[in-house]
């Protein structure tokens, strides 16, 4: 997979990752847009804004059970990075994300409005990343090399 050098560590490695990877499996959908993720999870409420998280994400299941996201930021850059792997190989595999063989594959769209408020979001975080939330909980050099892998991916999903 195309975005194993990003996944699994500031990116793709929070429990928000695991509730985003559980969200997008239990939508039972080959293909969703972007807009349909940000109003499932809340996340449209905060205006491309990412810095707090003053709304409850979260997204209700099948079951009906709430599942939450802890920080804005994660859930967008975690998203990000599978827009990058839907990109450059057409959709992502959230079997292999997991490491279980029968998991779904997703392909995440995006209009170029979109692209362009990505862009824009992760070039923020990645000038800034001790202004957002997540700094409560992360060191600040944690942080700092957190933006340096969202600045490599957006330079690679927006440019």
């Amino acid at each position: 997979m195309y975005i194993e050098k990003y996944w699994g560590n500031y990116i793709g490695g929070t429990d928000d990752s695991l509730t985003l990877l559980d969200y997008l499996i239990d939508k039972q959908k080959a293909e969703i847009p972007l807009s349909e993720i940000f109003a499932d999870t809340g996340l449209d409420k905060l205006n491309w804004n990412f810095h707090t998280t003053d709304v409850e994400l979260e997204y209700k299941g099948h079951d009906g059970r709430a599942h939450e996201f802890d920080f804005a930021i994660d859930l967008f850059t975690d998203l990000a990075a599978l827009m990058l792997e839907c990109s450059m190989n057409g959709s992502v595999s959230l079997g292999e994300l997991l490491n279980d063989e029968n998991g779904n594959i997703v392909r995440i769209t995006f209009t170029q409005e979109e692209k362009k408020a990505i862009n824009k979001a992760l070039a923020d975080f990645a000038k800034d990343p001790l202004t957002y939330d997540l700094h409560e909980m992360v060191p600040d050099e944690d942080m700092q090399e957190m933006a340096q892998d969202c600045e490599s991916l957006r330079k690679e999903l927006c440019e």
